[in-house]
């Protein structure tokens, strides 16, 4: 069975950090990253890492947010810094295998002063 557990959302104030963790099992992807879901917003890509290391960042988190792959323990983090009010959402970290993709169950992340 597949499975993929996030943690480490919260309540942020802006210009801080915060560092999501998401631990798989069940199978070990190709990719892996992070996607967000802002209210009223479409689902959107944050950061992906394939598992040559290839990472793919979304214009908005570039230079801010730092996606690293553990693929020894099957785990990814996403370390942001510097959020601002517009990285309110829920993270969902997912993993992608022969082109069928898998989801953990979202972490909320609100950043507010």
């Amino acid at each position: 069975q597949v499975q993929l557990v996030e943690s480490g959302g919260g309540l942020v104030q802006p210009g801080g950090s915060l560092r999501l963790s998401c631990a798989a099992s069940g199978s070990i992807f190709s990719h892996m990253g992070w996607y967000r879901q802002a209210p009223g917003k479409q689902r959107e890509l944050v950061a992906d890492i394939n598992i040559g290391g290839t990472i793919n960042y979304a214009g908005s988190v570039k230079g801010r947010f730092t996606v690293s792959r553990d693929s020894a323990k099957n785990t990814i983090t996403l370390q942001m810094n510097s959020l601002k009010p517009e990285d309110t959402a829920v993270y969902y970290c997912y993993g992608s295998v022969t082109n069928i993709a898998y989801w953990g169950q979202g972490t909320q992340v609100t950043v507010s002063s």
